[in-house]
C-alpha cells in the first residue's frame, strides 16, 4: 500500500497528523497543535476515526501496531493510562460538547485498555466520529479549569481559575465547587471565592496559569477553556483546550441605562406587538414631548433613543433620563437644564405650565370623554371607523401620557385632594359587585373599574377577585395626574376592544384561525388587512403572547443580551451564566416538565440530557466552569451555582426568575393550592 493512502492504526501527538481534527478528533488535534507550540501537554497517541466505529470491538484492532503504542507509553503495564473520547463534534467554537462523552481513568495492563476503549467508543454520538486518545494519567497535586475570559461578565481583561485539590476530575464533573479565582491578564489576583479560602493554588503557580492562558489565546487565537493540572514537582500541565463558549455579551459603558421604573405602573405585563403599537409607542411619545416641553431632554436626544421601549416584550424606560436612575434626582431637578443660558425661558414656560395644568387636564379629560362617547357600538362601527378610532387612541394617549407625566412632575404634592384612580376603581367594584353585575358588563357601568386591571388584548378585562371598596372621594374631585390616569386606561380599554373585534372580523373571514391572534400583528399590518390588503405570511407562528422573565429594576443591553446588576452577597450564589427566565420549581428525581426551573443539590452530568427544555437551573453546589454549566449556557439555560439552601427555599411549584448575569434567584409567586407542578402560568 503506498505511502499516501495507508491507514495508521495510530498515530502520535507529536506526528504532523494528529493535528487533523478529522482524524484525530478535535480534542487530541487541539492537544497536537498546542504540542508544536511548545505548550506543555503529556505525550500520548490517538487511535483515529478512520480506524474505528462504536459497533466494531477494541478486540479486533489487536494489531502489532497498537499493542507497541501501548507497549511504549505503558512501559508494559507499569503506568498507568487514561483513555479519552476525542469526538468530531467536540470542543469546537459554537458548542464544547462538555463532558457528553466517556473518558476512563487508571487504566493498567493490555485487556484493561481494550475494554476502555470499547466503553470510550460506545459512547459516541454516531458512527465515525470518534477518535480515541491515550495518555499518561498524572498524579496530580492541584488541578481544575482556566478561562481565559469571564463567561459570565463576558470580560476579557480577566483569566477565572477554579482549583482542587488533586486531579479537575470533581471540579469538572459537578462534584466539587472547588476555590475560584480571579485573575488580572498578568495573574494578580483580584478575588478570590470564598474569600475566607486562599485554595490549593499558591502566588507563583496563578501566575503561571496567566501566562499559559496567553500563550494558548495566541496558539488558539481567542480565549480558551483549558483544564490543567500540577504535578507533584510544580510541573503545570496543559490537559485540554477548547474555545470558550457562550461568552456573555458586554454591555458599553455609554450604554443607556434602563429598567421598569415609573412605566410599570402602566403597563407592567408583558405585551404582544399589537400592544405595543397601540400603548407603549404612544407612551414614549408622550413622555418625550413633556420632557422636551420642559427643556429636560433635547429633541434631537429623543430622536437619537426612545424614552421608553419594549425590551422581550416588557416596557422599559431610560432611567436617568426620568430621573429614576438608582441615586439620582427626581424629574423637577432635572428641569433645570444646562446650560444657563436657557434657565430664564424654562423657568418662564415651566411657571406656565404649572398655573394651566389643572384647567388642562380637565378639559382635556373632558374632550377625551365627549370622544369616547361619540365611538359607534363595535357591534356597527365599520372596518374604516375602527382604524380611524384605533388611530385616534394612539394619539389621545401620547397626549394623555404627556399631560400626566407633566402633572406628576409639576403638580405632585400641590393638590389639596387626595382621591386616586386606584381608590375609584376599587369603590367603581364595590358598587358592581352590589349590583350584582358579571365581569362582562361592569365596565360598561362603572368604566372606572378598569383603573384595577392593565390593559390586554382579550375578549373581557379580567378584573379582581373580592367585592372592592366604598368611595372615599367622588371621581369628580380626583386630582389632575389621577383624571388623566382613568381617562388613558379607559383609551388603552377602547383600543384593546376594537383590535379584539378587528380579530374576530378577521378570523370570521378566514384570514387569521382565531381571534387571538391579532396580537401577533404590527399596526400598519392590522390597518392594512382592514383595509382589504392580505397579511403577512408567517403570522401563526408568531408568539402572542411572549412568555418572558419579568426585567430586573437596572439594566444595560449588550446586543439583545440584558446586563443586570449583580446579585447581593451572603447566599453564596454565583452566576453562571445563561441569560434569564422564570417557571415552576422542580426538584426530585423525576424528568422535569418543560418550562420548569431545576432545582438540584449538586451538578450532575446526567442532567444534561434535560437542559433543553429547562427554564432555569439552580444547584446548591457546583462550579460556573462545569461541564454542565458549559452546557447550560450553551444551550441558553440561565443558571446559578453555590446557592446555600435552594432546595429548602424553593419548594417545587413556586414561580422563580433565575438571573444566570447575576446571580439573581427570586420568587415570584408561592406554588398554587392544587395545580400541578410544571402546569401553564404567567410570571
Amino acid at each position: 500500500m503506498p505511502q499516501s493512502t495507508r491507514v495508521f492504526w495510530t498515530i502520535r501527538l507529536d506526528d504532523a497528523l494528529a493535528g487533523a481534527p478529522e482524524r484525530t478528533g478535535a480534542k487530541a488535534a487541539n492537544l497536537a497543535r498546542a504540542a508544536r507550540h511548545d505548550l506543555p501537554v503529556l505525550p500520548g497517541f490517538v487511535l483515529p476515526v478512520q480506524c474505528l466505529a462504536p459497533e466494531s470491538p477494541a478486540r479486533y484492532l489487536n494489531t502489532g501496531e497498537l499493542r507497541a503504542a501501548w507497549s511504549a507509553l505503558s512501559r508494559d503495564g507499569e503506568r498507568t493510562l487514561v483513555v479519552r473520547s476525542s469526538s468530531t463534534m467536540e470542543d469546537g467554537a459554537a458548542s464544547s460538547m462538555a463532558g457528553r462523552f466517556v473518558s476512563v481513568l487508571g487504566v493498567t495492563g493490555w485487556e484493561e485498555f481494550l475494554k476502555a476503549v470499547e466503553d470510550v467508543l460506545a459512547s459516541a454520538s454516531g458512527p465515525g466520529t470518534m477518535a480515541v486518545l491515550v495518555q499518561p494519567q498524572l498524579d496530580a497535586v492541584a488541578g481544575g479549569v482556566m478561562f481565559g475570559a469571564d463567561p459570565v461578565d463576558g470580560r476579557t481583561d480577566r483569566v477565572i481559575v477554579a482549583a482542587v485539590t488533586g486531579g479537575p476530575q470533581a471540579l469538572v464533573g459537578g462534584e466539587a465547587d472547588g476555590t475560584r479565582y480571579a485573575l488580572t491578564r498578568r495573574g494578580r489576583v483580584v478575588g478570590v471565592e470564598p474569600d475566607d479560602d486562599q485554595g490549593p493554588l499558591t502566588p507563583l503557580q496563578l501566575k503561571a496559569l496567566a501566562r499559559l492562558a496567553a500563550r494558548a489565546a495566541a496558539v488558539f487565537g481567542g480565549p480558551q477553556d483549558i483544564e490543567f493540572a500540577f504535578d507533584a514537582k510544580g510541573r503545570l500541565w496543559l490537559l485540554q483546550s477548547r474555545p470558550v463558549t457562550a461568552l456573555a455579551p458586554v454591555a458599553p459603558r455609554r450604554a443607556v441605562l434602563l429598567g421598569p421604573g415609573p412605566v410599570a405602573e402602566t403597563l407592567p405585563d408583558p405585551l404582544t406587538p399589537l400592544e405595543e403599537d397601540l400603548w407603549l409607542e404612544p407612551l414614549n411619545t408622550g413622555i418625550g414631548e413633556a420632557l422636551a416641553a420642559v427643556g429636560a431632554v433635547s429633541r434631537r436626544a429623543l430622536r437619537a433613543s426612545p424614552t421608553v421601549l419594549a425590551v422581550g416584550g416588557r416596557a422599559a424606560a431610560d432611567l436617568r433620563r426620568l430621573g429614576a436612575a438608582p441615586g439620582r434626582p427626581s424629574r423637577l431637578r432635572l428641569l433645570n437644564p444646562v446650560p444657563s443660558a436657557r434657565r430664564l425661558a424654562v423657568a418662564w414656560r415651566v411657571g406656565r405650565l404649572r398655573a394651566e395644568l389643572p384647567d388642562l387636564a380637565a378639559d382635556t379629560a373632558a374632550a377625551v370623554d365627549a370622544d369616547l362617547a361619540a365611538v359607534p357600538p363595535l357591534a356597527e362601527i365599520t372596518d374604516i371607523e375602527l382604524v380611524a378610532a384605533l388611530r385616534w387612541a394612539r394619539a389621545a394617549l401620547a397626549s394623555l401620557h404627556g399631560l400626566e407625566a407633566l402633572a406628576g412632575s409639576l403638580l405632585d404634592g400641590e393638590s389639596g385632594t387626595p382621591g386616586t384612580a386606584a381608590a375609584e376603581g376599587l369603590a367603581a367594584l364595590h358598587r358592581g359587585r352590589a349590583k350584582g353585575l358579571p365581569d362582562d358588563r361592569l365596565p360598561a357601568v362603572e368604566p372606572a373599574v378598569l383603573a384595577l386591571v392593565p390593559p390586554s388584548i382579550a375578549a373581557v378585562p379580567h378584573l379582581p377577585e373580592g367585592t372592592g371598596a366604598p368611595a372615599a372621594a367622588r371621581e369628580g374631585e380626583l386630582p389632575p395626574r389621577e383624571l388623566l390616569r382613568l381617562r388613558i386606561r379607559w383609551v388603552q380599554e377602547l383600543g384593546a376592544r376594537l383590535a379584539w373585534t378587528a380579530g374576530r372580523r378577521l378570523a370570521a373571514a378566514g384570514a387569521l384561525s382565531e381571534p387571538e391572534l391579532v396580537r401577533a400583528l404590527r399596526f400598519p399590518e392590522l390597518a392594512a388587512a382592514l383595509d382589504g390588503g392580505s397579511l403577512p405570511a408567517g403570522i401563526e407562528g408568531r408568539p402572542s403572547p411572549p412568555r418572558t422573565a419579568p426585567l430586573p429594576a437596572a439594566f444595560r443591553l449588550a446586543g439583545d443580551r440584558i446586563v443586570a446588576e449583580s446579585a447581593p452577597p451572603g447566599d453564596g450564589a454565583r452566576p453562571a451564566g445563561g441569560g434569564r427566565g422564570s417557571g415552576p420549581v422542580h426538584s426530585g428525581p423525576d424528568a422535569p416538565p418543560p418550562g420548569s426551573v431545576l432545582v438540584v443539590r449538586t451538578l450532575a452530568p446526567s442532567l444534561a440530557a434535560h437542559l433543553p427544555t429547562l427554564a432555569g437551573l439552580v444547584a446548591e453546589t457546583g462550579s460556573p466552569l462545569s461541564h454542565l454549566a458549559i452546557l447550560a449556557r450553551e444551550t441558553g439555560v440561565p443558571v446559578v451555582v453555590g446557592l446555600r439552601g435552594a432546595l429548602d427555599r424553593f419548594p417545587p411549584g413556586t414561580e422563580v426568575l433565575v438571573d444566570g448575569d447575576t446571580g439573581r434567584v427570586e420568587p415570584l409567586r408561592a406554588p398554587a393550592a392544587g395545580r400541578a407542578e410544571g402546569e401553564e402560568s404567567v410570571a
